[in-house]
């Protein structure tokens, strides 16, 4: 038989109570009224975050080329009151604010487009055609959303400092060149980003995603985007007339064979329990149609999440490579070469910030609105190498829905909207909005007074 206890109705004991409730109801009231605030910082800068998206949208940059995007980025950090430095690792923007004891937290956002043709049906496309670093006439397009993704920057930094008595610490806020280069971040870090801001304990980024609906947000503990390296391979023939190939060594043919025999080196070297991609993105050669060029290029991504799968993939494209290029007799001196162009690590979300992340956006955007982020992905990032690759900064990569409010069920009707990188990828405008809102709640929620970190 179970004891039962009376309630203790005394007035004592109900003072006592209500006592021992009254922070939590003071928490509760000022969560719910710093969540209101940023409502409506957001809702009142609306109009000119979506026009800037906008803008960006139509005049995208590449990476190490985004001036204008920079420049109008620094002015708005340059109004609000940030302490700004442009210029960082090329075209970067690092704004700080000091704003007494507290976490350092690192936020940063990405401005570079993609050489891509826009095939959306919009009033603000992009028909810009630009030369590359290389020289090379190529049309561009924001294909990955880091026009949205400077948009929102922007809304962040305008609420951070119009808040600024709510929280302390130092914000750093990041518009970071070259992300799609995977050297952007590296590039800051070379540059002495770190000798202008104090070392961060948090690095937090964004990233637009399609197949979330707009409104919701997206996270999860763990991996999360795998490791990456861009790497050129150039094969050197002996080049000659294109009607006495006899005569020639022909390294179109030998790029061929290589590229073919990629494709067992995941299948069949590396463990397929582990996750491993392997893309040839580019094979270039030649320039006339009757001449057998001296060279040609191979431009390879690889993507990993355990090291060793990276190593045995490096392992593999140079004993395939090597042993082509043996095969038809190429001079030791010609060998192919390897040029390893960017090399980050993958991205792991910190369990605890994660945690926390979840509940501050929760109490922003609604728990329905905050979702569960599936498997890692195979894309890649940089922005957790800001801070130096032996940072032991807790790191966060949150998903913001893009896609259109019933993209869930479209998708399980089999409609997948166009991923990242498409020519047909589109942002909802609004997401610009919900992520300032998602994100400035989980900066306020860590540097807010009165929170452990304090």
């Amino acid at each position: 038989m179970r004891n039962y206890r009376a309630p203790d109705r005394s007035q004592k004991h109900i003072i006592t109570r209500l006592l021992m409730l009254l922070p939590f109801c003071v928490a509760t009231a000022a969560a719910g009224d710093i969540n209101d605030a940023v409502k409506n910082i957001v809702a009142g800068s609306a109009p000119e975050l979506i026009a800037t998206f906008k803008q960006f949208h139509q005049n995208p940059e590449l990476g190490f080329q985004e001036f204008e995007t920079a420049a109008t980025i620094a002015a708005h950090f340059e109004k609000l009151g940030y302490a700004v430095t442009t210029g960082v690792g090329g075209t970067g923007v690092v704004s700080v604010l000091e704003n007494g004891p507290g976490p350092v937290v690192l936020f940063r956002s990405d401005m570079d487009a993609l050489p891509v043709e826009e095939l959306v049906d919009v009033g603000y496309a992009s028909t810009k055609i630009v030369e590359d670093l290389a020289g090379v006439t190529v049309p561009l397009m924001h294909a990955c959303g880091h026009d949205g993704h400077s948009a929102w920057l922007m809304g962040v930094a305008e609420v951070m400092m119009t808040l600024k008595d709510r929280w302390s610490g130092t914000l750093i806020l990041v518009a970071q060149p070259a992300e799609e280069l995977l050297s952007g971040a590296h590039a800051m870090v070379a540059d002495a980003i770190l000798d202008l801001v104090p070392e961060p304990g948090y690095l937090i980024a964004g990233h637009q995603m399609p197949f979330w609906p707009v409104g919701s947000v997206a996270l999860t503990h763990g991996y999360r985007m795998a490791g990456s390296i861009q790497m050129d391979v150039v094969l050197r023939g002996k080049g000659g007339h294109g009607s006495s190939p006899h005569l020639a060594i022909d390294p179109v043919v030998m790029g061929s064979q290589a590229v073919m025999a990629y494709q067992t080196i995941v299948s069949r070297l590396v463990d397929q329990s582990k996750p491993a991609v392997l893309t040839i993105g580019s094979f270039q050669a030649g320039l006339a149609n009757n001449v057998i060029p001296d060279s040609a290029t191979l431009k390879l991504n690889l993507r990993w999440y355990d090291p060793a799968v990276k190593d045995g993939m490096l392992d593999g494209i140079k004993a395939v490579t090597d042993n082509v290029a043996s095969m038809y007799s190429v001079a030791a001196d010609d060998m192919p070469t390897y040029t390893i162009k960017s090399d980050v690590p993958p991205v792991f979300n910190d369990q605890a910030l994660t945690q926390r992340a979840a509940a501050a956006m929760k109490n922003m955007l609604g728990d329905d609105r905050v979702l569960v982020a599936g498997d890692p992905y195979m894309g890649s990032e940089d922005f957790h190498m800001l801070a130096g690759k032996d940072s032991s900064a807790s790191v966060l990569m949150v998903e913001v829905g893009s896609g259109p409010p019933d993209v869930l069920a479209q998708m399980k009707a089999g409609n997948f909207p166009a991923f990242p990188h498409n020519p047909n990828f589109y942002m909802e405008p609004e997401a610009v909005l919900y992520g300032a809102r998602a994100l400035s709640a989980v900066l306020l929620d860590i540097m807010g007074k009165g929170q452990p970190d304090q």
